[in-house]
């Protein structure tokens, strides 16, 4: 049987795009060459996209942008010519590609944009739909559709920047659920301009640092209690890992410490009674389908002390390293994590698949 061809997108222009490169790094050695054909696709940090063909170790330490095995790439929106066009010395080249396996994070990656200009090509890809990913990646919109459903989500406020008053905010913050308030950008992850403001000076300054990555922020109250992960998997009949539990080094869970000062502690399973976590296993699953998602996802909750499940926010392209809470949850279930690529991008093929059969 022919391999088919995969091609790994990473890098972008979001501020995580050194943590994508550690993710796709990951992918790209753990995926199965004897199954699979593999092309890398870097998009750089100023927007270009290129076919690197060089080895991962380069992709990792960030020089891949400056190898000379870099030919310059664009999608084919052609559905006649699928794939890839290759523009180099010696003219326009088509490189056929049957699923694309986006591990780009946040911003222009995992908001919905990079999936609607595949959707466009018609060439399947892991993960969730262009509408799904932009719902999962504004944090507030996320927040409103799981709590009509009559989940438990965080007591939140949020404003954009044409209607920001702060006299308003900082009564709510007061008033309504005391300090101290976490402050997030609505649309950015990896926890990058996340502060944790105690007062009313604080609180000023972390919204001004919140508009400095979005122009919408979120302000939420403190949740006391355990914070844990579930990590599903698949489309119309999605299946989850084991809850994981994280344990900051610090006073919340930052940036340096999910990804730098390697001290945040993690459990797979949670410590946590039996009975809560498939409560969590079963909430994640509800929220992946309210919010479309196909493929994959990581749900996140807190846990009162009293037992009571509170939704956090969803990921749909986590980190994505072995490491990583997403791939450890599964591999806690029996799937190795070189099993697990292979698992996603089936899902992808397979919805490709049901898609081309309904519009028959």
């Amino acid at each position: 049987m022919k391999r088919k061809t995969v091609a790994i997108l990473f890098g972008g222009v979001s501020s995580e795009h050194e943590v994508s490169l550690q993710s796709a790094a990951a992918v790209i050695d753990a995926i199965p060459v004897t199954k699979y054909n593999v092309i890398q696709i870097g998009i750089t940090k100023e927007g270009s996209w290129y076919k690197f063909d060089g080895i991962s170790q380069q992709i990792k330490d960030g020089s891949w942008a400056r190898s000379p095995f870099l030919k310059r790439v664009v999608v084919s929106p052609d559905h006649l010519k699928p794939g890839l066009i290759l523009l180099d010395e010696e003219g326009i080249n088509y490189i056929q590609v049957d699923c694309y396996f986006p591990v780009l994070h946040g911003k222009n990656g995992e908001d919905g944009t990079i999936q609607g200009l595949l959707d466009m090509a018609n060439i399947p890809y892991v993960g969730c739909g262009t509408l799904s990913s932009a719902l999962c990646m504004d944090k507030v919109i996320a927040q409103q559709l799981v709590s009509s459903a009559g989940i438990c989500t965080t007591d939140f406020i949020s404003f954009g920047r044409y209607e920001y008053q702060f006299e308003q905010v900082q009564q709510w913050a007061t008033e309504e659920v005391g300090y101290p308030v976490f402050v997030k950008p609505a649309r950015s992850g990896s926890s990058y301009g996340i502060s944790k403001a105690h007062d009313e000076f604080e609180l000023k300054q972390a919204i001004e640092q919140a508009f400095t990555f979005d122009d919408k922020v979120l302000c939420e109250g403190m949740i006391m209690g355990m914070e844990v992960g579930c990590a599903v998997y698949g489309n119309d009949y999605p299946e989850t890992g084991l809850i994981g539990e994280i344990e900051p080094s610090r006073d919340f869970l930052d940036y340096e410490d999910k990804y730098h000062s390697g001290e945040m502690k993690q459990y797979v399973p949670a410590r946590q009674k039996e009975d809560i976590l498939k409560m969590v296993q079963q909430l994640g699953v509800q929220i992946y389908r309210i919010l479309g998602c196909k493929g994959l996802a990581r749900v996140d909750f807190f846990i009162k002390e009293n037992g009571e499940i509170v939704f956090n926010e969803i990921n749909t392209i986590p980190g994505f390293t072995p490491s990583s809470r997403y791939p450890k949850m599964i591999e806690a279930s029996g799937i190795p994590y070189s099993e697990l690529i292979v698992e996603l991008i089936e899902l992808a093929m397979q919805r490709r698949e049901v898609s081309r059969i309904e519009s028959i």
